[in-house]
């Protein structure tokens, strides 16, 4: 049986910033795992211009229940004004999807 879980996609201007952001998350258990792809260049149409700029991707994975805390987070952590913030729906199989979900959640204060 599979499982549905979230991709959300972003990039940062350097590795500093994608390993705060990543570990950050992780720390929140807003994500179980956090792939940095590397260094990409984007080219883009920014404030009447065509820019370039070499960044750092990074691909969050994580709970339905956690995604839109995650997009938040993020928003609210990025460097940029504008950040690219991709989210889209996969099928993980049984046991990965199990593992996502169990990472994301938060221990209860009882």
């Amino acid at each position: 049986m599979s499982v549905n879980v979230i991709l959300i996609l972003t990039t940062v201007p350097d590795v500093a910033v994608a390993q705060k952001l990543a570990a950050d998350a992780l720390a929140a258990r807003l994500c179980a795992c956090v792939t940095q792809v590397g260094s990409v260049q984007s080219s883009y149409h920014w404030q009447g211009k065509i820019e370039t700029a070499q960044e750092i991707q990074l691909l969050f994975k994580t709970s339905a229940l956690r995604a839109l805390e995650l997009e938040q987070y993020i928003q609210a952590h990025h460097p940029y004004d504008t950040p690219e913030i991709l989210s889209w729906q996969a099928t993980a199989t049984a046991a990965y999807g199990q593992w996502i979900t169990a990472e994301t959640q938060r221990p209860l204060h009882v």
